[in-house]
């Protein structure tokens, strides 16, 4: 999305002051971290407080970097990833801790784009570079950025695309009103989010063995009550993503999610084979500071400050502890799930 669209809050390096010290590594944890909306331009001193989190993998789950304004100029996403690889904090991460990357509109080139962008392709060829992808990766052989990998042997983390694919939506009667801010649902059966393709592979990978599944969209995927992007203006397809965790029996599925500026946890019931969490983290560099849409499905109201998010496994226990942390590191909004409420009926 823009930024310019909306009123956004972003706080400078003076905002560390008090940053939580560093968590002493926990036995028999696994701890992964996320994080979506940076704007190259703008100060970073999330990436300090991240590493001092000591996560075991990270995801970069979107807008890494902004190129979105019309009209598309390559030229415009080069300079975009050329600023953001010379931010210290984001180098070190990138050359300390495993991670996974994924695009949203901001790195993909249009704002809100879907499948009808007419530059989707070198905007892909600029992403695989600037995240240093092998000349072997599978993503260079096929349509799409969609991935998966294990982490710690026991937590499948796909990453979905949720761009290169993706139907036109359906833009609202009523822009602004609450609710339908840009879009309404559309129940088009012929329109898709993943495509064919991509949904035929997460089949795939659901049917793969795995403790803890995280899977990384970066719009939305079980939120309601806002007409922003989300999986929700697709309801047949988020059905279909619902129906397909329960036809393949794929336990310990979370999902993560950004997009939206805000930093949020939901858990959905309706229509799912068992409870369904989506944990939002958005704002490195600027937040919405103000929301109040309706969260019919949210655990607690969102977190408005700039924010990222922690998936903590403790094995022992088989629990893990979702959270969302401000720039301190400190804990703003958590739920804590165990792992055998995420199993699927046999």
């Amino acid at each position: 999305m823009l930024l310019r669209r909306r009123q956004f809050v972003a706080w400078g390096a003076s905002a560390l002051a008090g940053c939580a010290a560093a968590p002493a590594r926990l036995a028999g944890h696994t701890v992964i971290g996320f994080a979506s909306c940076t704007e190259q331009s703008h100060p970073q001193p999330m990436w300090d407080t991240i590493l001092a989190q000591r996560p075991d993998f990270f995801v970069f789950a979107g807008d890494n970097v902004y190129a979105d304004r019309p009209p598309f100029s390559l030229a415009v996403l080069r300079d975009a990833y050329a600023m953001q690889e010379a931010v210290p904090g984001f180098a070190r991460l990138r050359a300390t801790v495993p991670h996974m990357a994924i695009w949203d509109d901001g790195d993909y080139g249009e704002n809100d784009g879907g499948a009808d962008f007419a530059f989707k392709q070198p905007s892909k060829d600029e992403f695989l570079k600037f995240w240093r992808a092998p000349a072997d990766d599978p993503r260079r052989a096929r349509e799409g950025l969609y991935d998966a990998r294990m982490v710690a042997g026991r937590v499948q983390v796909i990453v979905l695309d949720t761009r290169w694919f993706r139907s036109p939506l359906k833009r609202t009667d009523e822009r602004n009103a609450p609710g339908k801010e840009r879009y309404v649902p559309d129940a088009d059966p012929a329109k898709t989010m993943l495509g064919p393709q991509q949904w035929a592979w997460l089949e795939e990978q659901l049917r793969q063995p795995a403790d803890l599944r995280l899977i990384v969209s970066s719009v939305q995927v079980v939120a309601d009550g806002h007409g922003w992007e989300r999986w929700g203006n697709l309801p047949l397809e988020r059905q279909k993503l619902y129906d397909l965790v329960k036809r393949t029996r794929a336990n310990g599925i979370v999902f993560l999610s950004g997009d939206r500026h805000i930093g949020a946890i939901y858990r959905e019931t309706d229509g799912t084979p068992y409870p369904l969490h989506d944990i939002t983290s958005s704002g490195v560099t600027h937040s919405f500071e103000s929301n109040n849409e309706a969260g019919p499905n949210r655990v607690g109201p969102p977190f408005t400050g700039l924010n990222f998010g922690t998936v903590d496994v403790d094995w022992a226990a088989r629990t893990v502890e979702l959270a969302v942390r401000d720039i301190r590191g400190a804990k703003r909004r958590a739920q804590s799930i165990h792992l055998d409420e995420l199993k699927a009926p046999t």
